[in-house]
């Protein structure tokens, strides 16, 4: 092994970066008394140079080797107290990762000597002097020259957007119809076969499970399983290798785009891959863990745990912030994406007194030129104090609206006192979101979602089902407000495939009648399964892949066809996606408010009917502007939620009225309604649509 000296260099910018004729490194660790650049062979395993970086500015080591180009591979050690009490846990037996690397040569090799104190101790008091170089993966310096051929971002407008949530190896898996090398990757996403099924179904964004690189936990892989969903990130600016090169992401999000189909990566910044203080020390644990990390305060040896994951990133450290923000500049500047779901969103929000939506990040995120035109959703919650946020955070930023999953699952499970839930729901949740000029789109709506139940399990199972997790059914909420129908798990008996058939329906026809944004679960579609496994984080395996063979299924294809037509329905009409807040008290024409609610008499709702717990029908009218067409739509949606079916009447004025949609059977179509009323059958929806002209127009 060499060491050299590095030719100095002004600072910045983080990251290594080659200026066509050598790299300039530069990386944070403001607290170290000396970081070694070291080099290793184009495979990562033999490390040939050790260089020190020359200066420190401003907490920024820094040094520019000539001559060297993309390709290199290297990583870092970094020099000073290790002394956990004080929060310091330097140590140069350790090659730390770059923050900044844009690609890893290797993979991380769980091994002892990858700890910073010695592994099986009581304690992490105990020096480990072993290398652990030979078990780390390394950064590559790349050059970013992919042709995007004129790429441009579809826009999509909030207001029309649909989400569909996927895990790119779970999607494609078992496709059979692409070869081997293809499947479970990137490159599927691109697909024709692939946009031919997104445009059919009528999504317009796929929302990727995290797809940074990411640490494959020790617990899970010595146990044969394995961190499938991947919120454990290891390098924030590279993908992870495991489904593809770069350029194949980049290739994929082109053809997407070239579709009309936005990219959203579900991205992990709140926690890192490190775990609690008996984690390994991979990058920012060796470099800086005082700054990097919040630590308990009295106690610095001890990590703050509000994610739940052993460690929690210090979003109170200017530092921190950059290095969340130039990776979500480089997603969308390198890799062209659309837009972000922040994982445990709360966590970036947080400040010294706790939650705060004028947090530093939020601030910085929103007024940033290059993020504040893309899509930005939180996870608005934690496992931190006061964790639960929905509906608190700053304008500009969407939310996962859990409020909306609960409560269409408890109104189709027929639950008492459902029913004036489900009327704020179909209304965008105007509770949580209509303040500070918000608009309904700000509600992301879900039913299911990666965690938790699908929705053929949401109504095939009455328990979870978490035994292959190997946490003896710990692991995984409790309460899903699911139901089985009857039969826990499978069954033959027709009767009760068909009610959970018609639940299903219901669910996803209210999801995409509701105002907001709706979000599938990919799989949804075609009736996916998990085998009642609520929590599958663990299970890279046929559980979680989703099986296409099910689409050459009647009841496959039905589903399928049922959700691209509900879909249909709500681009077709505005009065199904607003864009504003309705609250029945604005008049769209004269004489007809924007929103009414009525009951099976076709009367409107007193206030003893919203309080009447044992009530489950509902019929909500909408008016709004015709989407294209002169005058104005009026849409009816009559819910029954009841055991039997009832007759509704439609509120005066009678109008000319069409039926779009039973969900007690898929296949009617849509034909006129001869009298003001209808009758709608147990755990069922109804939509009717009518037309009124403009004001001064001929009828």
């Amino acid at each position: 092994m060499t060491r050299a000296t590095l030719q100095r260099c002004m600072p910045g910018p983080l990251g290594a970066h080659f200026d066509g004729r050598g790299i300039r490194f530069c990386v944070f660790a403001e607290a170290a008394e000396a970081v070694t650049l070291c080099l290793f062979d184009d495979q990562g395993q033999v490390e040939r140079a050790q260089l020190d970086l020359p200066e420190c500015t401003d907490g920024l080591w820094h040094g520019y080797l000539p001559g060297a180009g993309p390709g290199l591979v290297y990583g870092y050690r970094a020099h000073g107290p290790y002394a956990p009490e004080r929060g310091l846990r330097f140590n140069p037996h350790k090659l730390l990762l770059d923050p900044y690397a844009q690609a890893l040569r290797g993979s991380l090799v769980w091994h002892d000597a990858l700890y910073g104190y010695v592994y099986g101790s009581d304690d992490d008091a105990g020096f480990d002097t072993r290398d652990s170089a030979p078990y780390m993966p390394k950064a590559v310096v790349v050059r970013q020259d992919f042709d995007w051929q004129g790429d441009a971002p579809p826009n999509i407008p909030w207001a029309e957007t649909v989400i569909y949530e996927l895990h790119v190896k779970g999607f494609s898996q078992q496709r059979e119809d692409l070869p081997p090398t293809q499947r479970g990757s990137y490159w599927a996403l691109g697909l024709a076969s692939t946009i031919d099924h997104l445009h059919e179904l009528g999504v317009t964004a796929v929302e990727l499970l995290p797809i940074q690189s990411f640490v494959r936990d020790r617990r899970l892989v010595e146990a044969g399983l394995s961190n499938y969903w991947g919120y454990n990130t290891l390098a924030w600016f590279a993908p992870d290798a495991a489904y593809g090169a770069g350029d194949d992401l980049k290739w994929a999000v082109r053809e997407l785009h070239r579709a009309g189909i936005e990219v959203i990566l579900d991205v992990v910044y709140n926690h890192s891959g490190e775990g609690d203080e008996l984690g390994p020390t991979l990058s920012l644990r060796g470099l800086g863990n005082a700054e990097y990390y919040r630590l308990q305060p009295g106690d610095a040896r001890q990590y703050v745990n509000d994610t739940g994951c052993g460690n929690t990133l210090n979003f109170q450290h200017p530092r921190v912030i950059q290095l969340v923000m130039d990776s979500l500049r480089h997603w969308v500047t390198v890799y062209h994406v659309d837009g972000f779901r922040f994982d445990l969103g709360v966590t970036l929000g947080r400040e010294s007194q706790g939650f705060d939506p004028a947090a530093g990040f939020f601030d910085a995120l929103l007024q940033d030129p290059v993020l504040c035109r893309v899509k930005l959703i939180s996870e608005p919650w934690d496992l931190g104090p006061d964790g639960f946020q929905v509906g608190r955070h700053p304008p500009g930023l969407t939310e996962w609206n859990s409020f909306a999953r609960d409560d269409l699952r408890r109104y189709w499970r027929g639950d008492a006192g459902a029913r004036a839930a489900l009327a704020t729901r179909l209304q965008g949740s105007a509770d949580r979101f209509d303040h500070r000029r918000r608009r309904p789109w700000a509600s992301i709506n879900f039913i299911t979602a990666h965690d938790g139940f699908t929705l053929t399990d949401l109504t095939s199972y009455a328990q979870k089902h978490n035994e292959a997790n190997g946490e003896q059914g710990r692991d995984g909420s409790d309460e899903n407000h699911s139901a089985n129908w009857g039969v826990e798990g499978p069954t033959d008996n027709a009767e009760i495939r068909a009610q959970r058939s018609r639940i299903q329906r219901a669910l996803l026809a209210t999801l995409a009648f509701s105002h907001g944004t709706p979000m599938l679960l990919a799989g949804d579609e075609f009736g996916h399964t998990q085998q009642g496994n609520n929590n599958p984080y663990c299970q890279d395996s046929v559980l979680t892949w989703l099986d296409w063979s099910r689409l050459t299924t009647a009841a496959g294809r039905s589903q399928c066809a049922f959700t691209a037509r509900v879909l249909a329905l709500r681009r077709m009409f505005p009065a199904l996606r607003s864009a504003s807040f309705q609250h029945g008290r604005v008049e769209p024409v004269a004489g007809w408010l924007d929103a009414s609610w009525f009951d099976e008499r076709g009367q409107p709702l007193t206030e003893a009917d919203w309080s009447n717990a044992n009530a489950r029908l509902l019929g909500l009218r909408r008016v709004a502007v015709g989407g294209g067409r002169e005058g104005f739509d009026v849409m009816y949606l009559l819910c029954n939620a009841d055991v039997t079916e009832h007759r509704f009447k439609l509120p005066p004025p009678a109008l000319a009225t069409q039926v779009l949609l039973d969900t007690f059977d898929d296949t009617i179509s849509p034909q006129s309604l001869a009298q003001p009323e209808y009758r709608v059958r147990a755990h069922s929806l109804v939509l009717l649509a009518a037309r009124l002209p403009s004001p001064g127009a001929s009828a």
